[in-house]
C-alpha cells in the first residue's frame, strides 16, 4: 500500500532553513542542518552524479538511500521548485538542473497553475496544480502505481500534510546545531507522537534521525 513519507532538516532547538531568494534559495543555515547528509556517499553519487566512492556510508548514509527507495511520486510547493524566483518567465524550468534527482513525476502547488507540464531529463516531469493537499496527494498516489509518494518541501507544504493528518513516516534529521531562527518545524504539531511510533538513532555525525511511523496503516 503506498504510503506518505517527508523527511525533513532540523537544529537542536526546532528550526529549519528560511530561504535566501534566487541566488541563494535555500538559506544561510541550509549548509549547517544538511552538512552531514551531504557527506554521504548516497548523496555525492545521486544528487551531484559523483560515482567515485566518495563520500560517508555509515548510519547518515543509510537514512540518504533510504529517501530515494520505493518512490513513485512527489509533492512539493512552488516555492522548493523555484516559480517564486523567475514568476514571469515561461522557460523558468526550476532550479534543479537538466536532471533533477527525482525519476518520478513532481506535482507542484502553486497558485499560478494551470501551467504546462515540463519534461526533464531522467524521468522527472513537473505538474503544477491548484488544489488541496488532499487533492494532490490523490493524484499522487494514482500515479505512483503502488509505490509511495514522498512530500518533499518546502517546510510550509510538509507542514499542511502534516497538520491534515496525511503523513504516514516522518524522518527528521536534526543536526547538532543551534539556529534561534528559521521555521518553526513543530509548531502547530503537537501530539504528533501519539499517533506515530518513534524511533531515534544517533548517527556518527552527532545528527539525531527521529522517525514517526504511523501504525494503522
Amino acid at each position: 500500500m503506498t504510503r506518505v513519507r517527508i523527511d525533513l532538516f532540523s537544529s537542536l532547538d526546532g528550526h529549519t532553513s528560511v530561504g535566501g531568494g534566487p541566488e541563494n534559495p535555500m538559506g544561510d543555515d541550509w549548509g549547517p542542518l544538511t552538512t552531514a547528509y551531504v557527506a554521504t556517499r548516497t548523496v555525492k553519487e545521486r544528487v551531484f552524479g559523483d560515482t567515485s566512492g566518495a563520500g560517508t556510508t555509515g548510519v547518515d548514509d543509510a537514512y540518504a538511500a533510504a529517501f530515494f527507495q520505493g518512490i513513485g511520486a512527489e509533492i512539493m510547493g512552488a516555492a522548493m521548485f523555484g516559480l517564486h524566483s523567475f514568476p514571469d518567465d515561461p522557460e523558468w524550468k526550476g532550479w534543479w538542473g537538466d536532471e533533477p534527482p527525482f525519476g518520478v513525476p513532481v506535482y507542484v502547488l502553486t497558485s499560478t497553475a494551470p501551467r504546462p507540464d515540463v519534461a526533464m531529463q531522467g524521468g522527472t516531469t513537473f505538474r503544477f496544480r491548484d488544489c488541496s493537499v488532499e487533492d494532490v496527494l490523490a493524484e499522487a498516489v494514482a500515479a505512483a502505481g503502488g509505490l509511495d509518494v514522498r512530500v518533499g518541501g518546502g517546510i510550509g507544504t510538509a507542514r499542511a500534510f502534516l497538520r491534515a493528518g496525511l503523513v504516514d513516516d516522518l524522518h527528521v534529521a536534526i543536526a547538532p546545531v543551534v539556529l534561534d531562527r528559521g521555521h518553526r518545524v513543530w509548531e502547530d504539531l503537537r501530539g504528533f507522537e501519539h499517533t506515530h511510533r518513534t524511533t531515534i538513532e544517533v548517527a556518527e555525525s552527532g545528527t539525531i534521525h527521529v522517525t514517526f511511523t504511523r501504525q494503522d496503516r
